[in-house]
């Protein structure tokens, strides 16, 4: 879509999101209707139609948009699947002050993007609210950069953000941010402004003059890491990592929901967790990366959120530990050092879960 093809999606979202329609069917049929009939008041729609947005409850879907007073001119539950149903939404008739003022290509461009992002292969198979949640994801994001959660988003959308991440829609969720995956981002609704005349300030250090004025054993880490055959790390992210300002992270409550989550499916994780992060240094040089940790674990695909919180659970619990800020200093912690040292006594060997 075209900028201003983008905005107008963008305001087909909103003012779905203003209606008062409670759950995702509803909202995501209202979707469908209401650009059907941005330019006449009435959109038409079939049997088949319906039943190809694979709603939980149709029935009441078409009941509730019915309460808005929004008037079907013939039967979608069970009429000929095959016949179309006008659908009049009052708020959308007439020339003047009309909700959706779309010209004619923008509604037809508009309405063929909502179909494609429900129907793209990491949305089409999730459940209606996360494919009304793919929407309003892909309406507001850049197509290679990260961007904020739109501030209308519904609640049962948010909820359903792990369901997206897991299908490959989103190839990142941290906290409020995301990033759209690589194989729905043709469908992004925003357009990155040119850039701007960056303001004037102190020249940025190089690697090579970070590493002459950190200490020797700061210095010997960093090129452990940088020169690690097994990693194959290019220099670049090395140097970003290890130069970068901290940034206090933060856990919203999609994030924490799918932290309870994963430590119901994976309990007493401590004793591998430590058990691999010594195996790497071992065969490294250095201790793992959170996200070489949890891949390695084999905890399957998370955003980075997920995979700090998991970190800092298992720090917490004292099975590892690190050198925070420092990266990649991953390492067993007190309690998998304990267990080590009561099973060197008892001659058992340490419980792996």
């Amino acid at each position: 879509m075209t900028a201003r093809q983008g905005e107008a999606a963008r305001q087909l979202l909103s003012y779905v999101a203003s209606l008062p329609l409670e759950g995702a069917d509803a909202q995501l049929l209202a979707v469908v209707v209401a650009i059907r009939a941005a330019r006449g008041g009435t959109g038409n729609l079939t049997g088949q139609d319906l039943r190809s947005l694979r709603l939980a409850d149709a029935e009441g879907a078409v009941a509730a948009v019915g309460a808005l007073g929004w008037q079907a001119r013939g039967d979608l539950i069970g009429g000929n699947p095959d016949v179309p149903v006008g659908i009049t939404v009052p708020e959308l008739v007439g020339v003047s002050d009309r909700r959706l003022p779309f010209a004619k290509l923008t509604r037809s461009r508009v309405s063929g993007w909502t179909n494609r992002t429900m129907t793209s292969k990491p949305a089409r198979k999730t459940s209606a609210a996360a494919r009304l949640a793919a929407l309003f994801l892909a309406a507001h994001a850049p197509a290679d950069h990260h961007a904020d959660l739109p501030a209308d988003l519904p609640g049962h959308c948010r909820a359903a953000l792990p369901e997206l991440l897991a299908k490959g829609f989103l190839l990142e969720l941290d906290g409020r941010r995301y990033l759209l995956g690589e194989a729905v981002r043709h469908l992004s609704g925003m357009h990155a402004l040119p850039p701007a005349t960056p303001p004037a300030r102190a020249p940025r250090m190089t690697w090579g003059e970070w590493k002459a004025q950190a200490s020797p054993a700061l210095r010997r880490h960093a090129e452990a890491v940088e020169h690690c055959s097994h990693c194959s790390i290019t220099p670049v992210r090395v140097a970003e990592a290890f130069m970068r300002t901290p940034v206090p992270a933060q856990f919203d409550a999609t994030v924490r929901a799918a932290f309870d989550a994963w430590k119901v499916s994976h309990p007493d994780e401590g004793p591998r967790a430590a058990q691999f992060a010594a195996d790497f240094r071992a065969a490294h040089g250095h201790g793992p990366s959170v996200k070489q940790l949890c891949k390695g674990m084999g905890w399957g695909k998370q955003g980075r959120g997920l995979r700090l919180l998991i970190t800092r659970h298992l720090i917490a619990e004292e099975w590892l530990t690190n050198t925070e800020p420092v990266p990649w200093t991953l390492r067993p912690g007190g309690a998998a050092k304990a267990l080590h040292a009561a099973s060197s006594v008892t001659g058992a060997r340490p419980r792996q879960s």
